[in-house]
């Protein structure tokens, strides 16, 4: 009844479909209107031969006939009979075999299709949806979104223009509603005046439009855009963003703060207020060779020492763990902790060769603007003519040729950063430049975050997701849960205290040995506590900030819940 409902729903809607409802009715009747004629010639005939039957047992003949049964059991012995034996078979495979399948498939088959259509790819959100994530775009970055919304139970819709896309993502477990992009009634129809975010991630042009559609319906709902030109930014703005995102020069900047310059000083890679994270290589130090808990950091600068890179592989911070020439920390501190670091640790050098950049995309040019200001040199490859500005630091050529590398300095270079959009490319180039140069820093973007493994495989020491920067920057600006992405695979965040916790000291709660996660801070009120004693007590209602790997965070949250 559901689906019979449905269908005549859908008749009743589409003027076409009214129009072939009626046709339908036509052929059924004419059907029926040719089965009572062949009925009653069968009868005259049968008389002509001597026979009678009953008209039941006609209307049993001819159909029999027309459906090409032919059960024999009732046969014409004159030849006019067998002539109009034959007219009916005929006018059955028209009528049976060819006119009544298409009308099947027209209005039955047809309309049960658009039902499910409609069942998966809806046009309109129920008028209860509140609370959700609207997004315009399915690529990388809308992906890797979505997994962070699943993961904290975020409701989201992504909006398709086309009904074949939203089918295929829909198979693809994507929740999905059908509607055109600049037609206000989309928004409408997709409750954007109850929805918690709305994100565009598509072209600057079709960003501004998606903006200032729907700041025309809603003027409070939270709208993010990404912007790839300078010039795009001012525009979006102006027609009711409230953050432009320029994806590129936030990469650039991730992956300048990763490039050592050859000194062993801490760098600042995210920070959390007055909490700062930082990442300092140990080669040359006084720390190579001992283990963590001989540095005893902790009780002469104040840091924590949350987790270790060897080559491109996080790993939790134990008391035991060896610190190797190839090891860099990651710390957690204040401003004057990471300075007093800095004062008894760092081997604070000048560079005298440059950082290499390959690839000059947007990206690429970010992150030679970035190593400006950390006063770093850098050289510049790139093989398209046409991004090569007059500046010495451009190097013209590809960087897969041995000669171009050379003449950008790869034989001395502290550091290749490695920024192409194309994840094929960087998988060859950072097992190019490992071959070269063996104890080189090798920092590579991941367009894909199904790359990162591949890339890390392939020598490099530091791998940052694109999709996965955008991502969590989306999702902080949901402001829930604050995370933020120190590293790929890395998150800081903070979340209230969970009620098992609550009253428990910190080496109580063991939350590094269940989870893996490392308390940092709590925060209460206004009042910052970084890096608390074991023997602190976790206050109910108080903040707590923790930093660990995504799989750490599940971990705490399969455990502690959402809060």
């Amino acid at each position: 009844m559901k689906l019979l409902s449905t269908q005549l729903f859908l008749f009743l809607q589409s003027k076409p479909d009214r129009r072939n409802l009626r046709l339908l009715g036509k052929f059924l009747g004419m059907l029926l209107g040719l089965v009572l004629v062949f009925t009653l010639l069968f009868h005259l005939l049968m008389l002509r031969e001597g026979k009678t039957y009953s008209w039941i047992t006609g209307f049993y003949w001819t159909l029999t006939v027309m459906s090409t049964l032919g059960f024999g059991d009732i046969t014409f012995h004159s030849d006019a009979g067998r002539f109009f034996s034959i007219v009916v078979l005929l006018s059955g495979m028209v009528f049976l075999l060819i006119l009544f399948p298409f009308t099947f498939i027209n209005f039955f088959y047809s309309p049960w299709m658009k039902a499910q259509e409609h069942a998966r790819v809806p046009r309109q959100l129920s008028a209860q949806t509140s609370g959700h994530v609207v997004l315009t775009r399915y690529g990388p970055v809308t992906e890797a979104l979505i997994k962070k919304l699943n993961q904290f139970k975020y409701p989201y819709v992504v909006l398709v223009p086309d009904l074949l896309e939203g089918l295929r993502l829909h198979e693809l477990g994507v929740k999905v509603m059908l509607g055109d992009l600049d037609d206000p009634e989309t928004y409408q129809k997709v409750q954007v005046k109850k929805a918690a975010l709305v994100a565009t991630t598509a072209t600057d042009v079709i960003n501004t439009n998606v903006v200032f559609t729907v700041r025309g319906i809603s003027g409070q709902v939270p709208l993010i855009a990404t912007s790839s030109l300078e010039a795009s930014e001012d525009i979006l703005n102006l027609a009711g963003s409230n953050h432009v995102l320029r994806l590129g020069e936030m990469m650039g900047l991730f992956l300048a703060r990763r490039a050592s310059g050859g000194d062993a000083c801490s760098h600042v890679i995210g920070e959390f207020g007055k909490l700062q994270i930082a990442e300092a290589a140990v080669a040359g130090t006084p720390l190579v060779g001992r283990t963590l808990q001989e540095t005893k950091l902790r009780q002469q600068v104040g840091v924590s020492v949350v987790g270790i890179w060897e080559r491109g592989t996080f790993k939790a911070a134990q008391p035991d763990t060896r610190l190797n020439p190839s090891t860099v920390l990651v710390l957690a501190g204040s401003e004057e902790q990471l300075k007093k670091y800095n004062h008894l640790y760092g081997i604070d050098k000048p560079m005298n060769q440059p950082v290499i950049i390959i690839g000059g995309g947007r990206v690429g040019r970010a992150t030679g603007r970035a190593l400006e200001a950390r006063k770093l040199d850098w050289r510049l490859v790139e093989k398209a003519p046409e991004r090569i500005k007059e500046d010495a630091r451009y190097v013209l050529g590809d960087a897969a040729e041995l000669e171009i590398l050379q003449q950008a300095g790869i034989e001395v270079a502290p550091c290749v950063i490695i920024t192409t959009h194309d994840d094929d490319t960087n998988v060859y180039l950072t097992i190019y430049c490992r071959l070269l140069r063996p104890d080189i820093q090798i920092i590579t973007r991941s367009t894909l975050e199904r790359n990162l493994a591949t890339i890390h495989r392939a020598g490099a020491d530091f791998v940052m997701s694109y999709s996965s920067m955008g991502a969590n920057t989306i999702f902080n600006l949901l402001n829930r849960s604050d995370i933020l992405m120190v590293a790929e695979g890395l998150n800081l965040l903070q979340v209230k205290v969970p009620e098992p916790l609550e009253g428990k000291t910190l080496a109580e709660s063991a939350i590094r040995q269940q989870t893996g996660c490392t308390l940092i801070a709590i925060r209460q009120g206004e009042e910052l506590q970084i890096n608390p004693e074991p023997n602190r007590v976790l206050p109910t209602g108080a903040e707590i900030i923790l930093i660990g790997t995504v799989e750490a965070e599940n971990k705490f949250f399969n455990l502690y819940g959402v809060v």
